[in-house]
């Protein structure tokens, strides 16, 4: 049987704002300034990240290139999936003429649809890729629109 055609993308308004706005904002830093700095969870480097569907799963793929799986943490919590860690530097005594990956803490969240459990979800780590499935979350409905009505200023 062949997979069912999709009009509409279910997964709009899936990304966290504030996840997009910190992956945008370390790169103009980094742009300005040449190098990554060490940070706190509240302005973490993103992780390049591609969401998509495969059959009726969803699948989460993150880039994490010479961060040990041991430095990684995904944790699920009121509809959101947080991916997080820390790249570390490990050349003690080197001197860096050019110095462009981020290091320090990162941090993902990404809202995943309504009835997503603890057990719909599973991580795997190989080669500095991250992996997660969610098992049946592509079919999910996808976020409901909301009428927005004029409210008429009376003199």
């Amino acid at each position: 049987m062949p997979p069912k055609k999709r009009t509409r993308n279910p997964f709009r308004g899936v990304m966290d704002m504030m996840s997009e706005m910190n992956r945008i904002s370390d790169t103009m830093a980094n742009l300005e300034t040449g190098t990554a700095t060490n940070r706190g969870f509240s302005d973490a480097w993103s992780p390049t990240t591609d969401i998509f569907a495969r059959g009726t799963d969803l699948v989460i793929r993150s880039e994490l290139p010479g961060v040990a799986p041991e430095n990684v943490e995904v944790t699920f919590s009121h509809g959101y999936l947080t991916i997080s860690g820390e790249r570390r530097k490990e050349d003690d005594g080197v001197i860096y003429y050019a110095e462009e990956r981020f290091r320090g803490a990162f941090r993902r969240d990404i809202t995943l649809p309504e009835g997503v459990e603890d057990s719909d979800i599973e991580a795997k780590f190989d080669d500095g890729l991250l992996e997660i499935t969610v098992t049946g979350a592509a079919d999910a409905e996808g976020p409901s629109r909301i009428d927005v009505q004029s409210k008429k200023r009376r003199s």
